[in-house]
């Protein structure tokens, strides 16, 4: 068990929520400046043993907003929005131990040697416990990152590297991606990337070829892709939707009303409802899904009305996770919202229609991903399938 001392929500296209190796982030434990820090090794199993012994919460009461009706989080009177000038201290809800599956450190060995990267290696994110841990999927199911580990873009809550010129693509990693696959057994794999904004089709063919080997190796292996927008590049999009995949990601990361503030400027609202649009219209079987990040300033109607714009799109599975500052040059948070009001949120996207909502303060843009598509989204998939019009 590793003691989470610092939380970065990093997600964006890697992201939200994963029980994958959740974009942007490292499979170690990473401390922030938003936690109180643990001066010495032995205050740390003192407060790791206090944590054990006091049943604390499981990721589930955070989903489920059981969290809220233990008086210990209940009676927290800190402070949950921000004032100007003012940093805010982590709430107790965030402040949990994440548990490592037995597989952690074989994949992690495997990966390196296959020179992959994984989301917890590139994104700093405290999702380790979703990667390989929890859940009857859990240990079969893990989120690779494509195209290396520095972005041509500087979103300001994301903590990737970034430069105009990145290394040239290895054209062996789509080969490799799928030999490493196939070794583990996974049921469920999630397809990331940085933005490769020097590259002509963003990297499009390379996801491509990826997904196009691991079908050939494993045809049963369920395939997500959480790609960047490729500038609107619709034909790129429309590349990896017909590549054999199974599950369309792209991550809108805020409301509508704050895309300049949060995202690169090369990237914004309409671009990516766009992307989630036309992958669904090349392949009307695919599911396509999205994440929030919650925390940065946004309102309740904003919120509403960007739930609505996507399901509006077509978009099946949406994600809304907490916003963690990684560094102290990136967004502060201006709020860290309540496990009760991410309840609140999940039954907004239930009620709208979303045929899957995961709403909590843990939540990353794969959150539950293979748990949940294996269980339950197989079936619509056949459903969406049987309803298309045969091919004259």
């Amino acid at each position: 068990m590793a003691l989470l001392k610092q939380s970065c929500y990093v997600a964006g296209r890697f992201s939200t929520g994963h029980l994958s190796l959740s974009p942007r982030s490292t499979p170690h434990v990473y401390t922030s400046c938003l936690t109180t820090a643990v001066k010495s090794s032995a205050d740390r199993e003192d407060r790791k043993k206090e944590l054990q012994s006091q049943d604390g919460p499981a990721l589930q009461d955070f989903i489920s907003g059981e969290l809220s009706e233990k008086s210990k989080w209940a009676e927290y009177r800190g402070n949950l929005k921000r004032q100007k000038g003012e940093r805010l201290r982590l709430p107790p809800w965030l402040k949990t131990e994440i548990p490592i599956g037995k597989n952690y450190n074989r994949l992690k060995n495997t990966l390196r040697d296959l020179s992959l990267h994984t989301v917890c290696e590139e994104a700093r994110c405290p999702n380790i416990g979703e990667c390989w841990g929890g859940g009857e999927y859990a240990t079969a199911t893990a989120t690779i990152m494509l195209m290396g580990d520095t972005c041509t873009r500087g979103c300001r809550f994301c903590s990737v590297k970034t430069a105009r010129q990145p290394r040239p693509l290895d054209p062996d990693e789509p080969n490799n991606t799928a030999k490493a696959i196939a070794a583990w057994g996974l049921d469920y794999v999630v397809l990331t990337s940085v933005d490769r904004d020097d590259i002509a089709d963003g990297g499009a063919e390379h996801f491509a070829k990826t997904v196009s080997s691991l079908k050939e190796r494993n045809p049963n292996i369920v395939v997500e892709c959480l790609t960047p927008d490729f500038r609107g590049d619709l034909a790129a999009v429309e590349k990896i939707s017909l590549s054999g995949l199974d599950v369309y990601a792209h991550n809108v990361e805020t409301v509508r009303e704050l895309q300049r503030y949060v995202r690169d400027p090369r990237a914004n609202f309409d671009q990516s409802l766009s992307v989630l649009k036309h992958a669904k219209k090349a392949k009307p079987s695919l599911l396509t899904k999205t994440s929030i990040m919650l925390g940065l300033g946004e309102s309740d109607q904003q919120i509403i009305n960007t739930m609505t714009e996507l399901r509006a799109a077509g978009v099946d599975c949406l994600t809304l996770g907490q916003y963690m500052q990684p560094t102290k040059r990136h967004l502060k948070v201006e709020e860290y919202v309540p496990p009760e009001k991410f309840a609140y949120w999940e039954k907004v996207g239930n009620d709208m229609g979303f045929a899957y909502t995961a709403s909590g303060p843990l939540v990353r843009s794969s959150y539950k991903a293979g748990e949940f598509f294996l269980k339950n989204l197989l079936k619509k998939r056949a459903e969406i399938s049987a309803a298309e019009p045969e091919a004259s």
